[in-house]
C-alpha cells in the first residue's frame, strides 16, 4: 500500500465499497415485539395483510353522495348515517346522501363526500352551499387505493421507525423479524485514562471515549461492548486484542499517530492485519486507521483505529465506522448524514489547505422568520475541547482546496 495519505474521498469509497460487500443473508436474525423494534433492522418484508384501506372510508365528516346529483345543488333527502367502526352500509339510495364520518365505510353507490361545512341542512335534508362543487373521488379513498393484499410495503434492511411500526401495527404484525445488533467492542488505550468515577492524578483524564463511542455505536444500530482500557505496553495492547477478537467489529480508540507510545499499528500487524488504509487527509481525524484480522473460522475481524481526541473519534466513527456498524446491522442505506444549510457567520480564515476539515457546528435549523437552516461554527480549541463538542450539534464541512467560507455560503454539514 501507497504511504501516501488518502483523500476523504477516497478513504469513503473504501469503506462504502466494503459496507457493501457485508452480505445480509450471513447475519442472525431474532424476532421482536413490535414495541420493542424501533431503531432495528427488517430482516423480512412488511406485506399487506389485506388491502390498504380494506373498505373504501371517507376522509371528511359529512355525507357520501353521487357527485353529479349533489352538483345540481338541490335539496337531497338523508336516507342513513354511518360512523366509523360500522359496518359498510347501503346502498345509497337514487336521489339522496348519506350521513358518515371521518374513517367510516362509504356507502355501495356513493362516489364522493361532501365535507359537513359545505352544506345547508333543513330537518333530514341537505344540499350543496352554490358556491361549491363536487366531482366524483372527492374526500373518498377508494380501497385497495394504498395497497393490495400481499402487496410488500416496506422491504428488508429498512430500519424501523414510527411509521414503519404504524403500518406493521395496521397490518397485523405484533412481532417484526429483525437482524441482530452487531457486536462492537471498544478498546481505549492509554496510561493516562483513569474511569470515569475515579479523582485524576497528575497528568491523567478520565475516559470519556469509552461512553461517548458506546452512545455512537447505539445509535447506529450495534451493541456496544467496552473492553478494559489497555496500557501502553505492547503485551497489554495483545492481550486485549484477543479479547476482542469475537466481536463483529472493533474500535480502538488512541495509540493510531506516529508517536514512541502509538503501539496500536505494531499490535495489529502482530495479529495478520490487512490494513486498508493508514490516514487520511481529515482534520479531526488524520491518523484514522481501517483494515481486518484474520480468524480461523470466521470472516475476518474489521476494525478502526481512531484517534484518541475525543472530537476526533467522534468524527472519524461518524464518517467511517457508522456506515460500517449499519451495514452489519443489516441496513441497506448506510452512509454518514449529510444535509445542507446556510453558514451565518464566516468560518476562521487561517485554515490550512489540503485537508478536508470538519468544523464543529451548531445548526438552527428553525431560523426566526423561516429560510434555510442557519449553521455556524463553534470556537473550540482543537479535537480535545470536550465543552466545544457538548454545544454543537454537527460538523461544518470544509473541502480540502478552501481554507474558508464566507458568510451565506451553502454547506455540508455531518450531522451528529
Amino acid at each position: 500500500m501507497s504511504s501516501e495519505l488518502l483523500s476523504y474521498s477516497e478513504a469513503a469509497t473504501i469503506v462504502a465499497s466494503f459496507a457493501r460487500g457485508l452480505s445480509r443473508s450471513r447475519l442472525a436474525v431474532e424476532r421482536v415485539r413490535l414495541s420493542n423494534s424501533t431503531g432495528r433492522v427488517l430482516a423480512e418484508s412488511i406485506v399487506a395483510d389485506q388491502d390498504q384501506p380494506a373498505f373504501a372510508r371517507s376522509t371528511r365528516d359529512g355525507f357520501a353522495c353521487r357527485a353529479a346529483e349533489a352538483s345540481a345543488q338541490g335539496f337531497l333527502p338523508i336516507a342513513g348515517a354511518t360512523h366509523a367502526g360500522e359496518a359498510p352500509a347501503g346502498p345509497l339510495p337514487g336521489g339522496a346522501m348519506w350521513e358518515i364520518m371521518t374513517g367510516a365505510p362509504v356507502p355501495a353507490g356513493a362516489d364522493a363526500v361532501v365535507m359537513i361545512e359545505h352544506v345547508e341542512r333543513e330537518a333530514e335534508r341537505v344540499r350543496l352551499l352554490s358556491k361549491r362543487s363536487i366531482a366524483a373521488g372527492d374526500n373518498v379513498v377508494v380501497q385497495g387505493a394504498q395497497a393490495r393484499q400481499g402487496d410488500e410495503l416496506v422491504s428488508a434492511g429498512a430500519v424501523v421507525g414510527s411509521a414503519q411500526i404504524a403500518l406493521a401495527a395496521a397490518c397485523g404484525f405484533a412481532e417484526l423479524a429483525v437482524y441482530k445488533r452487531p457486536r462492537v467492542a471498544i478498546l481505549t488505550t492509554g496510561d493516562e485514562l483513569v474511569p470515569v468515577d475515579q479523582e485524576t492524578g497528575p497528568g491523567q483524564i478520565r475516559n470519556s471515549n469509552a461512553p461517548m463511542l458506546a452512545a455512537l455505536v447505539v445509535a447506529a444500530g450495534g451493541e456496544p461492548r467496552v473492553l478494559p482500557t489497555a496500557a501502553d505496553t505492547a503485551a497489554a495492547l495483545d492481550a486485549a486484542l484477543r479479547h476482542a477478537i469475537d466481536a463483529d467489529l472493533l474500535l480502538i480508540s488512541g495509540g493510531v499517530s506516529a508517536g514512541k507510545f502509538d503501539l496500536v499499528e505494531p499490535a495489529l500487524a502482530r495479529m495478520g492485519a490487512t490494513f486498508h488504509f493508514t490516514g487520511v487527509r481529515i482534520q479531526p481525524g488524520k491518523p484514522l486507521v481501517f483494515g481486518e484480522v484474520p480468524r480461523r473460522e470466521e470472516r475476518p475481524l474489521p476494525f478502526f483505529g481512531l484517534p484518541g481526541n475525543p472530537i476526533s473519534s467522534a468524527a472519524t466513527f461518524l464518517l467511517f465506522a457508522a456506515p460500517v456498524v449499519a451495514a452489519l446491522a443489516g441496513a441497506t442505506e448506510v452512509g454518514p448524514r449529510f444535509v445542507s444549510a446556510q453558514l451565518s457567520r464566516a468560518t476562521d480564515r487561517n485554515a490550512k489547505r489540503g485537508l478536508t476539515r470538519f468544523l464543529p457546528g451548531l445548526c438552527d435549523f428553525n431560523p426566526e422568520g423561516g429560510g434555510l437552516p442557519q449553521v455556524a461554527t463553534v470556537p473550540w480549541h482543537g479535537s480535545g475541547d470536550l465543552p466545544a463538542f457538548a454545544r454543537s450539534n454537527c460538523f461544518v464541512v470544509l473541502s480540502e482546496e478552501l481554507s474558508s467560507l464566507d458568510a451565506g455560503t451553502m454547506v455540508r454539514i455531518l450531522m451528529l
